[in-house]
Parts: C-alpha cells; structure tokens; sequence
C-alpha cells in the first residue's frame, strides 16, 4: 500500500514536473471584433513562426511550446484583465499581441507589474515604444514612424501639398504626428489634417473640408488616408472625384482584402510593411510556399508579422538558455534574427524592432483581384531613420 502510493506520488511530480517544464506563451490578440482579420492572420503567422524556427519540432531544448489564446475583443479593458491572467493563473513565461495600439497601451503597464516581457504584434502607435514604454515591452511589428518615415520617401518633393485623413485615437494620430515630422525639410507641405471616429462610414463631410482646403493650391496635391478595418474611405472619396480638384490619393500597404480597393488606383504610390512578393529571403520563400500549401492563399501583410514574432520568440529563449525574464531583456536587446523580410533588430533603447519597408507603386496585373504594389524599393534599416521616443 505504502510502495503503491509512493509510487503514484513520485507519477504526480513526474507529471507536475514535466507540465512546468514547458514553455508557455500567451497571446493575447483581439480574436472576434473589427480587426478580426487581422487577428487570424497574426496568430497564422505565429503558429508558423514557432514551427520554423523549432524545426517542426515546436519544442524548445527540449520543452514543449503551448500557446494559450485570449481573446481580447479589441477591448482595452479585456486585454489588461486577460494579460493579469495569463501571467497570474496560468504562469505563462512570456506574452505576445495584440491588434489594437488601445488595447496595448492598457496591456503595458500589466506586464511591468508582473515584470514578466510582453512582445508586442501587430500594434503600431509610436506610445507603444515611446512614451508608454517599459522595459517588459518588445516589439516585432513596425510602429507608426516607420510607416511615416517610408511613406514620407514615396510621396514627398517640392511643391508636394499633402492632406491627410486618419483614424482619431493611437493609431491615427500618432501614424500622423510622425509622417509630419519625417516630412519636415522635404519642401513638402501639410494643407490640411482630418480625424474621423474608427466605425466612419460617410466621409462627405470630411472630404468637403479637405477638397476645400487644397482647391486654390497650386502644385502636386494628395490626399494621404491612414486607416484600419472597414469603412473603406478611397474609394468613397474617390467616388467624389477629387480629381476634378487635382488631388490624388495616396496611401500605405495593407492586407489582399482591402488592397482590392487599390486597383481603382494604378500608378499610385505609397510604402508597405509586406507584400509577399517583395521579400527576396529563404524565410520568405518557406513562408509563401508552406501557405499557400496549407490555406491555400499566399502569405498576408500581418501573417508576416506574426512570423518574425513567433521566430522572435524562439530565438530569445534560446539566446537566453531560458525562460528567465532578465535574461530574456538581456538577450533580447541588440538581438538579430531572420525574418520574411529579412534581418530585423531590436534596437536596445526602445526594443523597437527596426526593419526593411518597401516602396510601392500599384500595379492592376489580369486574374489579380487586387491592386498589385510592385516594388519600386527596399526601403532598408539604414535607409529610415526612425526616431526614439521613450526618452
């Protein structure tokens, strides 16, 4: 009786130990709500980034990889709550996400608490790494000065008048603070700027203040538009043809869905974060061949994203020779790692991940179903000088 039970206790630590012994990851990103394309694509990339870089293996010397999911649906308050789980309840060693630049300015502050590293993807708003930062935070996926800085390359010049339209919270006004201060010293001028709330569907209004605004200018206009999710505000604009006004619209990369809306745009220009096609990288090449074998699509804009986060993740730990959360900062900072868009660094000031961007120019190529953005650049680390924020 005594050897049997000695025997069933010595299983249940076996047990115990063995479930400790794996690596747990959270990520918690806004499965259902708005951005929920955004989300599949994220965690899609995730799951691949994790499998490249094991090997197919999903094991870390040795130790299994189980990634918990939460949902936040894009709601600030349920990605804080949910982060204090998964480092609280579920012991997890490191969290990754999420969507939305709101709910990561909620998140941020959980995991200095629990000093315990949160690797953020796909949220772009500079505060992330600027003046909300910690030095929990990471982040793979670029921020809103890399957009800006890119896209100020593709569409400034002299005489250049610029009116932009965007998002009104993190995203939108940050992505539009930094692209006014990487124009400056273009000869590129700012006519007019406009915010409109993220669910905006009638954008009459808007675009009445902004064709106003640019009508008696003389020299190259356009209308540069920030936005994420629906509404769709090209091609409504467009459909009161600022043409007629000499305004052209302009704006940045986004995912195949949504550049559909880009083949009413041929010629136009702007910068990208990824289009699978520009890439030229074995990461890459695995990455398209292994997802169109799987989903049956090619690779999309966040699914890139949450590939060089979930590679991230693996080579920190194993950089680090664990789990442990000041030797993961350690490791961390300075780190290089391949990507699908090649060499990406965390910068040891702000842990913001610098990267390769891609100038673009749209391109309607027969049996595309969206506006194809050919690559005009590779717009590389040393080519975007990206500020630091958090000082």
């Amino acid at each position: 009786m005594k050897r049997t039970f000695a025997l069933g206790l010595v299983s249940s630590l076996a047990l115990a130990s063995a479930a400790m012994a794996d690596i747990k990851i959270a990520h918690v990103y806004g499965k259902t709500g708005p951005f929920e394309a955004y989300a599949k694509q994220s965690h899609d990339g995730l799951m691949l980034g994790l499998e490249y870089a094991t090997g197919g293996t999903m094991e870390i010397n040795g130790e299994k990889i189980v990634v918990i999911e939460k949902d936040t649906q894009l709601k600030p308050e349920n990605g804080k709550a949910l982060l204090e789980e998964a480092y609280g309840d579920d012991e997890v060693d490191l969290a990754v996400g999420p969507v939305s630049s709101g709910v990561a300015l909620a998140m941020l502050p959980v995991a200095e608490e629990f000093e315990k590293v949160l690797i953020v993807e796909p949220a772009v708003a500079d505060s992330i790494t600027g003046s909300n930062w910690n030095r929990y935070i990471f982040r793979t996926s670029r921020n809103s000065s890399q957009d800006a800085v890119a896209n100020a390359i593709a569409l400034s010049g002299e005489n250049v008048h610029i009116a932009t339209l965007a998002q009104d919270y993190a995203f939108g006004r940050d992505g539009i603070a930094a692209f006014k201060e990487a124009l400056d010293g273009t000869g590129t001028n700012i006519a007019h700027e406009e915010y409109a709330p993220t669910d905006t569907t009638d954008f009459t209004a808007a675009a009445e203040r902004i064709f106003n605004a640019m009508k008696d200018l003389d020299g190259e206009k356009k209308l540069f538009i920030i936005w994420a999710g629906g509404g769709n505000p090209m091609g409504k604009i467009n459909a009161m043809d600022p043409s007629r006004f000499g305004i052209e619209i302009a704006t940045g990369g986004n995912i195949l869905a949504a550049m559909k809306a880009y083949k009413d745009f041929p010629g136009m220009e702007g910068a990208t974060y990824y289009y699978y096609e520009n890439p030229n990288n074995e990461v890459n090449d695995w990455l398209v061949k292994t997802h169109q074998e799987r989903f049956d699509s090619p690779p999309d804009f966040f699914t890139a994203g949450g590939m060089a986060n979930g590679i991230a993740v693996v080579e920190a730990i194993k950089k680090a020779g664990g789990t442990d959360t000041e030797d993961l900062i350690a490791a961390m900072e300075g780190m290089e790692w391949e990507t699908p868009k090649g060499t990406m660094q965390f910068r040891a000031e702000d842990h913001q991940a610098l990267q390769s961007m891609y100038h673009f120019k749209i391109k309607v190529v027969d049996g595309v179903e969206w506006g194809v953005p050919e690559l005009v650049r590779e717009l590389k680390i040393d080519d975007l000088p990206i500020p630091i924020r958090n000082q």
